[in-house]
């Protein structure tokens, strides 16, 4: 099993785990960094009621964007849990400056080892983390017993449509997912693919902030200019990815 650094670094597109401790100002900048809080309300609004009852689940939670924004837009409870000591304190103080503070809980902690321990949730957010629990059968197979009856697990991830000829160490075919999800004992609720332009801009909007610390790291660590320089090549490198390479999605996936 990887290190909780190693899969850190991964789900923040990385692939050196010298970088984790860097990551908290690199990331800064950004409350947003990862799935479309937006996308996630609309298929809680398409597939839920008696909103202020849910119980929400955000793993790998970031700086809290998703939660503090269900939260306030459903009134309704969240657990946020992040291996990021910092992030999870600057997701508190955005639910105290939303208002939420009393509907969200925050922790540190590693998700692979929290979710042992979690049940009864009506919604689980897997927020463009990567492959932190597994493939699609084993991350599903982990997250059952945490999802009540008739709950949902929202997946914001990309795929590969059938192209024989593009393959990545990270991203599976889309029949590849589909059979993984079909044997885990689950099935492909809904879907929202999300738009290209939208992929682009946030591509965009993070890289530059992203870049621009890094830079400032390289003048204060010279001797760890390549750590860095490394870093902004596969941010360079994943960004093609989204934009040219995979599809974007949010699934939402059930019993």
């Amino acid at each position: 099993m990887k290190t909780i650094e190693e899969s850190v670094v991964t789900a923040m597109d990385g692939n050196d785990a010298a970088l984790y401790p860097y990551l908290p100002y690199i990331m800064q900048d950004l409350w947003e960094f990862g799935a479309d809080p937006d996308i996630f309300k609309a298929l809680i609004r398409k597939h839920c009621d008696h909103y202020s009852e849910l119980r929400i689940l955000d793993l790998g939670c970031g700086k809290g964007a998703s939660s503090v924004k269900l939260a306030q837009t459903f009134d309704c409870r969240c657990l946020g849990i992040d291996a990021v000591k910092e992030f999870i304190l600057d997701a508190r103080i955005k639910a105290r400056a939303y208002g939420v503070e009393h509907l969200c809980t925050f922790e540190q902690g590693d998700i692979r080892e929290r979710v042992r321990t979690l049940r009864d949730f009506d919604i689980i957010l897997l927020g463009a983390i990567g492959p932190v629990l597994g493939d699609y059968y084993q991350t599903l197979s982990t997250l059952a017993p945490c999802l009540a009856d008739g709950g949902l697990i929202m997946i914001d991830d990309g795929y590969i449509e059938a192209d024989p000829e593009y393959s990545h160490p990270l991203v599976l075919q889309k029949d590849v997912l589909l059979e993984q999800i079909r044997e885990s004992g689950m099935r492909l609720v809904d879907e929202v693919i999300m738009d290209k332009d939208y992929i682009n801009e946030e591509a965009e909007r993070i890289f530059s902030k992203l870049h621009a610390r890094c830079m400032e790291l390289i003048d204060k660590y010279p001797d760890k200019r390549h750590l860095f320089e490394n870093y902004i090549k596969k941010q360079e490198e994943e960004n093609d990815v989204l934009e040219n390479k995979i599809i974007c999605s949010v699934m939402a996936v059930g019993k």
